[in-house]
């Protein structure tokens, strides 16, 4: 069916995502930047063109929708499945929890379990929240740890450190938007390179993880990310071992390192036998996010 032939037949929202779902599945598409199936995904693309609540959805199944709103959906579902875009990249907004966020093609849509880490504050291996004096959150991409590393610990200065310009500049947007620019210092450099001399009572990271293999194998959903923000070499390590070569001088003495991964636990056991790596729960499991207490990495 044709889209004109569509916005003929078609009449409810109940209709429209039946055929989102229908088109989404046909087209094959890849889910994995907010949701990881195609009716939560034609679900929170029709709310969301609609400016309806996205929390709201059984109120309106069976409204009728105006031409404009019906060509406006097929407009959307029409770039989904042609263009493989990221519902966030179509939307120009990420959710991590309740906090949203905006993107584009300038940084990777954010999807971090050190975000619902954040949230608790990093219990138990933060006893006092309001402690914590200074934070850095390397890598920090469309600036998302680093305004919920903020908003967590609120005595904290922040610094959100990227390479890409074009990274920094959707950052500076978001710290705007949350109202944190006197909290939270957003610098453009390579890793830790305009950090001489600056140490943190807490360094978070989502770096670059995917191994060279898994590059070459990524739905087309994710090429459109940013290339910078997704490999790091053939075992996917080589940022990480950046990050544990470099931490200790600049974490405090009784400082903290938390690092997102992916799957690549066991290639980093192997590589660093003796760090005692604690694996942190997620939603996911214990796989992904590691803590090393300063005291701990090499000096």
């Amino acid at each position: 069916m044709t889209d004109n032939a569509a916005q003929g037949e078609l009449a409810t929202v109940r209709d429209y995502l039946r055929y989102a779902v229908s088109r989404f599945n046909a087209a094959g598409l890849f889910f994995g930047h907010g949701s990881d199936n195609a009716w939560d995904e034609a679900v929170y693309l029709t709310l969301h063109t609609l400016n309806l609540p996205l929390d709201r959805l059984e109120p309106f199944l069976d409204a009728r929708l105006l031409a404009h709103e019906r060509a406006a959906l097929l407009d959307i579902y029409r770039r989904r499945c042609e263009d493989r875009l990221p519902a966030a990249y179509l939307t120009n907004e990420a959710w991590l929890g309740e906090h949203r966020f905006y993107v584009d093609e300038r940084v990777i849509v954010p999807r971090s379990f050190i975000a619902e880490l954040l949230h608790e504050q990093l219990t138990p291996w933060v006893e006092d929240p309001w402690a914590v004096g200074s934070v850095l959150d390397l890598c920090t991409g469309s600036g998302c740890l680093a305004i919920l590393a903020a908003l967590a610990f609120p005595q904290a200065q922040v610094a959100a450190v990227d390479l890409s310009k074009e990274a920094i500049s959707v950052a500076e947007r978001n710290v705007e938007e949350y109202g944190l620019g006197e909290r939270i210092e957003i610098i453009q450099s390579d890793a830790f390179a305009k950090l001489q001399g600056c140490r943190y009572d807490l360094i978070i990271s989502n770096p670059p993880y995917v191994n060279a293999e898994s590059v070459a194998a990524l739905p087309p959903e994710y090429l459109h990310e940013p290339v910078m923000a997704l490999g790091s070499g053939k075992d996917g390590l080589d940022f990480t071992r950046i990050i544990l070569r470099e931490a200790r001088r600049h974490l405090t003495p009784d400082g903290l390192l938390v690092v997102e991964i992916g799957h690549n636990r066991a290639e980093l056991e192997a590589a660093y036998p003796t760090l005692p790596f604690t694996w942190l729960d997620t939603a996911a499991g214990d796989e992904f996010v590691f803590l090393l207490h300063a005291a701990d990495l090499p000096a």
